[in-house]
Parts: structure tokens; sequence; C-alpha cells
């Protein structure tokens, strides 16, 4: 084992870290970054169970989404996108597109970013007129380079994908993109990150 990984940074305050902090920080942020697949694929199981009133759970959900994005042709990118773009569910129901979109951001396309982040609004064209909403609630983003394909998204993916009789892929399927996806060097806006980011938190 790495001897860094039994030692400890000495600064109380980040203006005062040295190098060496950051060397030690490293082994231990680099091991913590191994784990980040694992913990967004527990956030998709976690989908598994109530149904909410509706045919299926949102676990199905996503591996149906994902499933019509792969017979469809999608890139491996954004089959995980349609994998994943419900995992904010049970922590931001409100704020969901957001949630997942932040997650992802380092790792995907803007256009995959933006898709993701606006994708309730887009679904919203399907059925906000029943809750007494504006179904074109999108229209704000008209104009967009990504627009066209958000709504590709919901209406051949996201929206259809709440059929008890579909036979989705298994989820062993995606696990191996979704770890390709997250071993990927973090970037933003095409610049790699520092694999320790110590300065969020």
């Amino acid at each position: 084992m790495n001897t860094a990984i039994r030692r400890q940074a000495r600064f109380t305050r980040l203006d005062q870290a040295t190098s060496e902090d950051f060397a030690i920080l490293h082994v231990y942020m680099s091991a913590e970054r191994q784990k980040l697949s694992d913990r967004v694929l527990q956030q998709l199981h976690d989908l598994r169970g109530p149904k909410l009133g509706m045919q299926v759970d949102r676990f199905e959900h996503s591996l149906q989404t994902a499933t019509r994005a792969k017979l469809d042709g999608a890139d491996e990118e954004t089959i995980v996108c349609a994998l994943l773009h419900d995992i904010g569910d049970h922590l931001a129901p409100d704020n969901h597109g957001a949630f997942v979109s932040e997650i992802l951001r380092p790792f995907v396309s803007d256009t995959n970013y933006q898709i993701l982040r606006y994708h309730p609004e887009f679904q919203g064209y399907f059925f906000f007129d029943k809750l007494g909403a504006d179904p074109n609630m999108r229209e704000r983003h008209r104009g967009k380079p990504w627009f066209d394909l958000a709504h590709r998204f919901c209406e051949r993916w996201d929206m259809p994908a709440f059929d008890p009789a579909y036979q989705a892929l298994p989820i062993e399927t995606f696990e191996p993109m979704v770890r390709r996806l997250f071993a990927k060097p973090a970037t933003h806006n095409g610049v790699v990150l520092p694999s320790a980011d110590t300065g969020k938190g």
C-alpha cells in the first residue's frame, strides 16, 4: 500500500496547504474517485420497488429508457444518460434534472448535460396540460442546438418507457457502460479537472 494512504495532511486551512499535503490527499481522493460509478449505480438501484401509482417502478423505467436509446442507435454516452436520467427522483424530486446533470457534467458533452438538465420540461410537453401547467414550457429553449435532441430523448425513449410488457435489457448490459463513462478524466469546459479537487466542499 502506498505509504501516503496512511498519512494525514497537516494544514487546518487550505491557503496553508503544501504540495506534500496535496500529494497525500491525491491518494485518498483517487481511491474515492474509483467508487463513483458504484455510488451512482446504487442511486439507480434505489429506484427499485415503489411504483408510485404507475405500472412500473422507476428502475424499470430507467432500463426501458436506456434500452430504447440503445436500440435506436444512440452512442454509449447518451445511453448512459438515458439510464441515469432519473436517479435524482428520490433525493431531488422537484429538481431531478439539475441533480443528475451536475453529477454527469464532468463526463458528458454539453449537449447531453443540457438534455439531462432540462428533460423534465421536455417530458412535460406530453402531460403538463393534465396538471394545469404549461406543456410548452420547453419553448424557452427553442433555438438551442440541443432542442431537437432533447425532444427526441423524451418522445422516443423517456415518454413511452412505462410499459410493463416491454422487454428491457438487463442492468448487466449497461453497468460496463456506466463504469467506462466514470473512468474518463473529469473535465469542465474542455479542461481536465484536478483529480483531487479539494476546493469544493
